[in-house]
């Protein structure tokens, strides 16, 4: 089972993965999406955001933007991130990471 994490406002993807407010998470299986859960994230500091997702046992991490920090705290975490991708509705952009089709991008994060 795969576990992917999206940071969502509005049902689309954040575009500042440090300020959402909900993330939805996503349980897939033989390429299939079989849950899709809505999560409130701890309050925001550095760090506490890659620790949690890992804890639940998240593998991909899809957003908008995202500071190299993170990203940095991801990959020590052993979770993929893909950045600079298009505002969709969260389900739509983990149907296009199983489906190989992803087009994640420039990051959109100035920091």
């Amino acid at each position: 089972m795969r576990k992917i994490a999206i940071p969502v406002e509005d049902n689309r993807v954040c575009q500042h993965f440090g300020h959402c407010r909900q993330f939805a998470v996503y349980d897939v299986d033989d390429n299939k999406i079989i849950s899709e859960n809505f999560l409130t994230p701890p309050r925001h500091e550095p760090g506490i955001l890659p620790a949690w997702l890992a804890e639940m046992g998240v593998k991909d991490v899809i957003a908008g933007g995202m500071g190299q920090r993170a990203i940095n705290l991801f990959l020590n975490q052993k979770i993929n991130v893909y950045v600079g991708v298009d505002p969709k509705e969260p389900k739509e952009l983990v149907q296009d990471l199983i489906n190989d089709k992803l087009d994640a991008g420039k990051n959109l994060c100035d920091h």
